[in-house]
């Protein structure tokens, strides 16, 4: 979200961040901001008191630990999970700190917990702060990104009247060919992070991504074994796992229980499915029979190329999918500007 912001001149003074990897990263792109790597309930009202506040506006914005709120999750989608509760602190910083504007933002499913007990409690509270409030689903496909994904957004607005959510650009969608064509070639198992670019030619997309650079990080790709590697063989742009045969399958347990995005191969000619655990979904390239690397990846979520990445390809692969696509956020931040 911080790369949204930033692109429309938002000064971020703090951000919180307890994952060390994640930290790392948010600093290394972030570098005059200030991080406080650790638990948010570590962070002290006494600290909040002193973030400064800026002359022109001031907005606090973030989402939560979603995991509990995820459809995938159904086994922590219950109040009995803990990490639902940490939206509480988002409100105790919007509590002390009094900013002009809130973002809040999380997966979907925050709707339909408890039966919307959740994200009311999250209204209420800010509606109780004198914020004017409006939220909605935002699909990421419809405002630049080339990726279907789809996210919960509120904004609150302390001083002025309500915010509107932006409108959905109309135009046609970008497509993964469109995102990623113009990357540098590369295996199964590449561990070169930092490679020159390959096709020449960009699409309008790309360009704006690359701006101007030779080579970009992050060509990293798992290294699959080769009996994954014999069954992405079996699976067409657009197919799944259920392309595989099955006795290349014996040792899933039942197979049948495998979602779509399982040894799901996306399409060059349209735009991608959720960037989400994609490792672990074995989500294949368009045309080489491996997966993608974390600078693909990191294309399909609308990140810049001058963007890095930190830590070891798993750390990387779980930044990049668990990110809020960057063009979504700038749109939603161009409303506050």
């Amino acid at each position: 979200m911080s790369v949204g912001a930033t692109q429309v001149g938002i000064d971020v003074k703090l951000a919180v961040e307890s994952d060390r990897y994640a930290a790392r990263a948010y600093l290394q792109n972030h570098q005059q901001c200030e991080v406080f790597d650790d638990d948010i309930r570590k962070l002290t009202d006494d600290k909040i008191k002193r973030i400064p506040h800026g002359a022109d506006g001031t907005v606090v914005f973030g989402g939560p630990p979603c995991q509990g709120f995820s459809y995938s999750n159904t086994r922590t989608r219950t109040l009995g999970n803990s990490d639902n509760f940490l939206y509480k602190e988002f409100l105790r910083v919007v509590t002390i700190w009094q900013p002009d504007f809130v973002v809040f933002e999380n997966v979907q499913g925050i709707v339909n917990i408890a039966k919307g007990w959740v994200m009311h409690e999250i209204i209420d509270g800010l509606n109780n702060l004198e914020y004017t409030t409006t939220w909605g689903i935002l699909n990421a496909l419809h405002f630049g990104v080339p990726q279907s994904r789809s996210r919960f957004f509120l904004i609150g607005s302390r001083k002025g009247p309500r915010i509107d959510l932006p409108l959905p650009d109309t135009s046609t969608p970008i497509t993964v060919k469109e995102a990623i064509a113009d990357l540098p070639s590369i295996t199964n198992g590449e561990a070169r992070d930092w490679l020159p670019y390959g096709e020449p030619r960009s699409s309008a997309y790309a360009k704006r991504l690359r701006n101007r650079l030779r080579k970009c990080s992050g060509h990293l790709v798992t290294n699959n074994s080769s009996r994954v590697l014999d069954r992405y063989r079996f699976i067409p742009p657009g197919g799944n796992w259920q392309h595989i045969p099955a006795k290349m399958m014996e040792n899933y347990t039942d197979r049948s229980r495998c979602h779509t995005g399982v040894y799901y191969r996306l399409r060059g000619d349209q735009p991608s499915v959720v960037i989400g655990n994609y490792r672990k979904n074995m989500l294949i390239h368009p045309t080489d029979h491996r997966g993608l690397s974390v600078r693909e990846a990191a294309r399909l979520q609308s990140f810049p190329d001058s963007y890095q990445f930190v830590g070891s390809i798993g750390f990387q692969q779980q930044q990049v999918g668990n990110a809020v696509p960057p063009r979504l956020a700038k749109r939603v931040f161009e409303q506050l500007r």
